[in-house]
């Protein structure tokens, strides 16, 4: 799903991988704090083989309920590229990407629960965060 990004200015003070839990938490210079499901990340993530190269090419991310982040890695001191079990690594995650997807959770896991019901689908089990 493609997400407009607005500058924040913001950057992360830390970023934690919780693996059990397959929660990455970040907290970023404004004392916010945010915990990202691997499957939100993954369902969200910017690349183009989930956005496509421009509008209306978006791919609606399907089945990634069980999907665990397995390994981060620093892209500049601007984004994390996010790798995850289910073998997608092309994703860069930057600082406005992650405060984004942080700040509007609420709102965007709805659109994409709206987005599958559209689409005459549904997840497994909810999502726990």
């Amino acid at each position: 799903m493609r997400v407009k990004i607005t500058p924040t200015q913001r950057v992360p003070t830390e970023i934690k991988l919780h693996k059990v839990s397959a929660i990455l938490e970040i907290h970023f210079d404004d004392e916010s704090i945010y915990e990202l499901p691997s499957e939100y990340l993954r369902v969200f993530t910017q690349s183009a083989e989930a956005v496509g190269h421009g509008p209306g090419q978006e791919t609606l991310q399907i089945g990634k309920e069980d999907v665990t982040i397995t390994d981060i890695q620093p892209v500049g001191n601007y984004a994390i590229k996010l790798v995850f079990s289910d073998g997608h690594d092309t994703g860069i995650y930057s600082w406005d990407l992650l405060y984004k997807l942080g700040s509007d959770f609420p709102l965007l896991w709805s659109n994409y629960l709206e987005e599958l019901k559209a689409a005459g689908l549904s997840r497994r089990s909810p999502l726990h965060n």
